[in-house]
């Protein structure tokens, strides 16, 4: 009876803060997630005792998926090759929709003091990737494809992130580091870095995706969340000032991001098309990534989407 008598006199604040419980939300720490960091700043969801917690993971998609599957986040932000090849191996969760359309356009880099200039003169592709399974990882079998390399003889090196791939870049051999080049566009300024190429994902590049334990414990309001992200990303897409607040936040060059921006199509919707999916995954088993074709049904979450053919 004392210990009730004591919890009835709490003050509020604490309380409250009892009670809350935490989504946890995760995603790379560049500007395609700027829709993301607005909703969260604004916590809408407060008033019914739900805190949203945003994790930025700098070493990308691959990290994201093992946090997924350990529970050490909810929802993540995974570039849509690397959580359809996680989920073919085991992955417990769902897509919930897209994130961003348009494909990644990924610079390929080496050390700023290399005497190469060009892919052409790459002979024996090496790659430094954040981890394996990670879009950087991926994205070097669409290069190869690409360039008529040997998938089966490619190197790779972990490096876990983009100060990772600068801190072991060296001019003696030209390893490639696959990353979104107006990430990287800072570091290949200060010729840190050499640009000598890139490659778009042949795929929408983000996906929203949500644990099979989340969506049970957090239901609707998992649904609700992704819409208002939807209606942040409508909004920052008819901004005047996007450009100018997304420069400021990622101390990124405002032309950069002008050009950026107007190559960029968030998704403002729950629409996904089978076919894309379909034709994506094609290219995936194509290029190793996957090993087979994944019926969609498996691993959307098909009764808060519309899909279409």
């Amino acid at each position: 009876m004392e210990n009730w008598f004591e919890f009835q006199f709490l003050p509020l604040t604490l309380v409250k803060t009892s009670l809350m419980k935490t989504l946890r939300i995760t995603g790379v720490p560049e500007h395609f997630n700027f829709p993301w960091k607005k909703v969260i700043a604004a916590q809408p969801f407060e008033k019914q005792g739900i805190k949203l917690q945003w994790t930025d993971e700098s070493r990308g998609s691959g990290q994201m998926n093992k946090d997924l599957r350990e529970d050490k986040t909810d929802i993540a932000i995974v570039l849509t090759e690397s959580f359809l090849k996680d989920f073919e191996a085991g992955n417990p969760s769902k897509m919930i929709g897209l994130h961003v359309k348009s494909p990644l356009t990924w610079g390929i880099h080496i050390s700023g003091n290399s005497s190469v200039n060009s892919l052409d003169e790459i002979i024996e592709p090496t790659f430094l990737i954040s981890r394996i399974g990670s879009g950087s990882q991926l994205m070097s079998y669409v290069l190869a494809k690409r360039e008529g390399w040997n998938s089966e003889k490619l190197e790779f090196k972990i490096v876990n992130n983009l100060p990772g791939a600068l801190e072991v870049m060296t001019s003696e051999k030209p390893e490639m580091f696959l990353w979104e080049k107006y990430t990287t566009k800072p570091w290949v300024d200060s010729k840190q870095m050499k640009r000598i190429g890139e490659v778009p994902s042949p795929w929408p590049c983000f996906a929203i995706i949500a644990t099979n334990k989340a969506l049970e414990e957090f239901g609707e309001l998992i649904f609700q969340l992704r819409d208002l992200v939807y209606l942040a990303s409508e909004e920052l897409q008819n901004s005047d000032i996007a450009i100018e607040d997304i420069s400021r936040n990622y101390e990124l060059n405002e032309i950069d991001v002008k050009v950026w921006f107007e190559q960029t199509v968030w998704a403002t919707d729950s629409e996904i098309s089978k076919t894309q999916l379909s034709e994506s995954m094609d290219i995936m088993k194509e290029l190793g990534i996957i090993s087979a074709k994944i019926p969609v049904e498996e691993f959307l979450a098909k009764a808060h989407l519309s899909i279409t053919d």
